[in-house]
């Protein structure tokens, strides 16, 4: 079999803890940005003033409709800036020095939306972003496709035609699609589709369905229900960064990457508790998978999964990631407008990386993965 290449193992030493934490919530659009803490002490001023001409492509950045909002009883969320696409979307790009913005529908898109009524709702999202914000401000904005997904040929169509029509650069996925990952044999047009267009798939967190929500997460205390809390354990707080990691080693085992070997699969939020679990899921699934897989299980991840620094500004989560994967695997991203643009921008210039890396991060592999240009 072939062997692993080690990944590099690049270090953000020194400024740890510029920003610490996230606020619960975060990418759900059910809480506020992440929150800064304050530089230490003895930091002088030009930290701040590192790599200020450093360009950056933003790689998970969320947009709705209030149609969306309806569709999915997300109405509350309609003062978060999801349906802005405007003076005041590009007014916090123009802040703080985010180049491109690639945009994505927000959690779970239409991917619950049935027949042709989820066919045409997807189609009209798409169209609504290159007739609206990407012509309006061009070169501001690249877009994932928002897909049918309860229809997997059409859902295959639909990412072909925004590819090939109108320039979009993959798609994104909510999590789990009614009951199923994306292993299942069912979305096998969607991957094959995926892979001959040489684009990747964003597998964004989901909402967990019913049955998980109620063994999981009900039963909680009284005020917990009435203060959505119990919702926001089940997903940004914890559930669905757990969710997406359980999809991608599903995809790993169930042999997804033997069959289309150039499928490429990106992963939010630091890696959603991978790097944490890396060497463990890496020693224990090798033991099993040794005489099923074509190639060692932690080849996979080196070849077929990309990782993004959504709504994590955090020095120690960075250098986790780093020792696990190769810096030309991760890219920069904010998830706007759940986090604050200007808060991920300054953290990453402050980031003690060679400049090299930092660059490749921040624009280069994104630009090399997707084919555009600052």
């Amino acid at each position: 079999m072939k062997s692993v290449a080690h990944p590099l193992k690049h270090l953000t030493t020194g400024r740890r803890g510029f920003l610490t934490g996230t606020a619960l919530g975060i990418g759900a659009g059910l809480s506020t940005h992440a929150i800064g803490s304050r530089a230490a002490a003895n930091e002088t001023s030009d930290v701040f003033r590192r790599d200020q001409d450093l360009p950056f492509i933003g790689t998970e950045e969320t947009f709705s409709t209030r149609e969306l909002m309806v569709l999915n009883d997300r109405l509350f969320l309609e003062d978060t800036g999801l349906a802005e696409m405007g003076p005041r979307r590009i007014g916090a790009m123009d802040e703080g020095g985010l180049n491109v913005q690639i945009l994505s529908a927000h959690t779970p898109g239409v991917q619950n939306v049935p027949g042709n009524k989820g066919i045409d709702f997807a189609y009209r999202l798409n169209k609504m972003l290159v007739d609206g914000p990407m012509a309006t401000y061009p070169g501001r904005f690249k877009a994932f496709a928002t897909l049918p997904l309860q229809n997997p040929e059409a859902s295959a169509d639909e990412l072909e035609r925004a590819v090939r029509e109108d320039g979009f650069l993959g798609c994104l996925t909510n999590g789990i699609i009614g009951k199923k990952f994306l292993d299942h044999p069912d979305f096998e047009p969607l991957l094959a589709r995926a892979e001959a267009l040489d684009v990747p798939i964003y597998i964004h967190p989901g909402l967990p369905p019913d049955e998980v929500f109620q063994i999981y997460y009900s039963n909680m205390r009284p005020e917990y229900q009435r203060e959505f809390q119990d919702q926001v354990l089940s997903i940004s707080a914890y559930g669905w960064h757990q969710e997406v990691v359980t999809q991608c080693v599903r995809m790993i085992i169930s042999g997804v990457f033997d069959r289309y070997p150039r499928l490429q699969i990106i992963v939010g939020h630091m890696g959603e508790g991978l790097p944490f679990f890396y060497k463990r899921i890496v020693e224990k699934m090798s033991e099993v998978t040794e005489s099923s897989l074509k190639k060692p299980f932690e080849q996979y991840i080196h070849d077929n999964l990309w990782f993004t620094t959504s709504a994590f500004p955090q020095d120690e989560l960075l250098d986790l990631l780093l020792i696990c994967i190769s810096v030309d695997r991760v890219m920069f991203a904010t998830d706007y407008p759940f986090a604050n643009i200007k808060t991920q921008t300054d953290w990453f210039r402050a980031v003690r990386l060679p400049r090299e890396d930092k660059e490749k991060i921040a624009f280069r592999n994104a630009e090399k993965l997707f084919g555009i240009k600052v």
